[in-house]
């Protein structure tokens, strides 16, 4: 059976009980929680003991703690200052049980050489990985297609992650960042269903890619994305994790966010009905 996920940014500045009821009352299987909205709820008084407690009587599974941003280019203190913010996102995901923590790249603005920069991208997932291990919790890495981002397809990531060469490091693939940064299906050929470890489903206005911003996000079949073909491709693969909304369009946090997961929801689900269409 599929299993089905919201992300947290995809309802914008509602707090994480209320992620957690809309992930409730619309089915959800699995929640990605995003890590300001976990401060916020620890800082109004609430426990992790008693969030793992609200998502087990919700019948949610933590799956990701979102995001470790410019994960890929710290060296020295910077990169000191990064590993204690993941033993903090670590520590918090393994009381959750939550198996992993997402990591995001850097930007080319801060290193210009592609050889170095895949040098220290691998050398810093690494160290993210030797950090998260005492743990038990995993780094899922995923690439971000902006034309600005050091790492914007799915080969680069892929390179990055075989050369770290580390289990305890996978992949996250967000169907907006594939299509953004060009990613093509060649792109997925023998990729290992175990090193996936999460799909975001998301579509896109009809722009042209490079002008697209995380604004311009749609639900799943309102945009442009072949979205039919890219589940089919990832399935064939082998892939059997969750599938998971992330979007981050102001115009959908006016919604009821019930509403909006429901929604949210149905459309994830008609992308794998066997009918016509895109």
């Amino acid at each position: 059976m599929r299993r089905f996920g919201l992300n947290g940014a995809t309802t914008g500045p509602a707090d994480l009980r209320t992620d957690i009821r809309a992930a409730r009352e619309a089915g959800y299987e699995v929640i990605e929680i995003r890590d300001t909205k976990l401060r916020d709820y620890l800082k109004a008084g609430g426990t992790l003991e008693g969030l793992r407690q609200e998502l087990q009587e919700a019948g949610l599974e933590a799956y990701t703690l979102n995001a470790l941003e410019h994960a890929t280019h710290a060296t020295g203190a910077a990169l000191l200052a990064l590993l204690d913010r993941v033993k903090t996102f670590c520590e918090w995901a393994a009381q959750l049980g939550c198996p992993y923590v997402v990591a995001v790249p850097s930007f080319a603005s801060e290193v210009r050489d592609p050889r170095r920069m895949r040098e220290t991208a691998v050398d810093a997932l690494r160290a993210i990985a030797e950090t998260a291990r005492p743990y038990r919790v995993k780094i899922g890495f995923e690439f971000l297609g902006f034309p600005d981002c050091a790492v914007n397809t799915l080969g680069l990531a892929r390179e990055i992650v075989d050369a770290a060469g580390d289990p305890g490091i996978g992949l996250v693939i967000d169907a907006f960042h594939f299509f953004v940064g060009g990613s093509f299906w060649g792109m997925l050929e023998g990729l290992d269903p175990q090193r996936l470890f999460i799909v975001h489903l998301d579509d896109a206005e009809d722009r042209p890619p490079e002008t697209l911003t995380d604004a311009h996000r749609l639900l799943p079949g309102d945009g442009v994305i072949p979205l039919r073909e890219l589940v089919r491709q990832i399935e064939l693969l082998g892939y059997v994790g969750p599938w998971s909304i992330e979007l981050f369009r102001p115009e959908y946090y006016a919604w009821d966010p019930v509403h909006l997961a429901r929604v949210a929801r149905q459309k994830m689900e008609a992308l794998f009905e066997r009918r016509s269409g895109r």
